[in-house]
């Protein structure tokens, strides 16, 4: 797997950056997952469908994006990537079961419990969420403080939990038909999309043996402002989108009858919003100078990708 070293990063051109790192998380991935081989076979099958089977990697991006802001470089920040990612996937094999969102496929492709049944996809969800804080245990930097590393099992905990992303899809499973404030659909989003992607930025973050506090907070509200940006453009997707771009049903929320920010506020206000978020973010890194412009260049795609 490749080293991506600071001077190459900094002399590479951030979209070209940002599609280096994401062969790299693809390839660490890879590496990091049990083969199809180990025993047992079918679950570990299970596990490396549902998470090399396409996808973004917007999250380990952004620990990639944050790192680089610090001066990190790539292959530090690797076990803290693939980790959070493995949450992702698992999260996305259990929305997507009959008893969630009831999904048919994923990354244009059948869902996980359609190729290897219902009980092996909860397995294999459950299995990359364990495997995530394996590698967390076991492959970061030797350099960092244990205190640190401890620091970063918690944040993830967190971002998956009750008080983040599990809790964020509780919520939203629990106002299905039902109207919600503006208030309370951020409050649903901070928690189902935007924990895990302020967990992103801060493990990139504290990837580096020393990182001031002062630097977490502006990163972290950077984060909260993208992930809530994320979510918005997600829901115009799903309004304005086909199924053979998303990769999964165009208007499944419509049809469930979900929250959403364009029901709530409509298109061009939902729009706005996203906007003002951006701008919000980028102010956050306005003391990073050039080393953040893989995280703004992150943060425009995020903006105004097309699924």
């Amino acid at each position: 797997m490749p080293a991506w070293s600071s001077s190459t990063m900094t002399e590479a051109k951030p979209e070209t950056l940002l599609q280096a790192w994401r062969e790299h998380a693809d390839q660490a991935l890879l590496n990091y997952l049990p083969s199809e081989s180990t025993s047992p076979q079918t679950l570990h099958k299970a596990m490396r469908y549902a998470v090399l089977n396409g996808g973004k990697r917007i999250r380990p991006l952004l620990a990639y994006a944050a790192g680089h802001a610090l001066n990190v470089s790539a292959d530090r920040i690797d076990a803290a990537a693939c980790a959070v990612e493995l949450i992702h996937a698992y999260s996305l094999v259990h929305d997507d079961l009959p008893a969630m969102d009831d999904d048919d496929l994923r990354r244009g492709q059948p869902t996980c419990h359609r190729v290897f049944g219902e009980a092996e996809a909860i397995l294999a969800g459950d299995a990359l969420q364990s495997h995530a804080f394996y590698l967390l245990a076991r492959s970061l930097p030797d350099d960092i403080p244990a205190g640190q590393q401890l620091l970063m099992v918690k944040v993830l905990a967190n971002a998956s939990g009750s008080r983040g992303m599990a809790g964020g899809q509780s919520i939203d499973l629990n106002a299905v038909g039902k109207e919600l404030n503006i208030a309370e659909l951020e409050n649903m989003h901070i928690h189902k999309t935007g924990a895990l992607i302020r967990a992103s930025v801060k493990l990139g973050a504290l990837c580096s043996p020393a990182v001031d506090e002062g630097v977490i907070k502006k990163l972290d509200h950077f984060a909260k402002c993208i992930g809530l940006a994320f979510q918005i453009r997600d829901d115009i997707l799903d309004v304005e989108s086909d199924t053979e771009t998303l990769g999964k049903p165009q208007g499944s929320d419509i049809a469930r009858n979900k929250p959403t920010y364009p029901a709530l506020l409509g298109l061009d206000d939902a729009r706005q919003m996203a906007d003002e978020l951006y701008q919000d973010a980028l102010n956050s890194l306005a003391d990073f100078g050039d080393s953040a412009i893989p995280l703004q260049t992150l943060s425009r795609y995020i903006v105004q990708r097309e699924y």
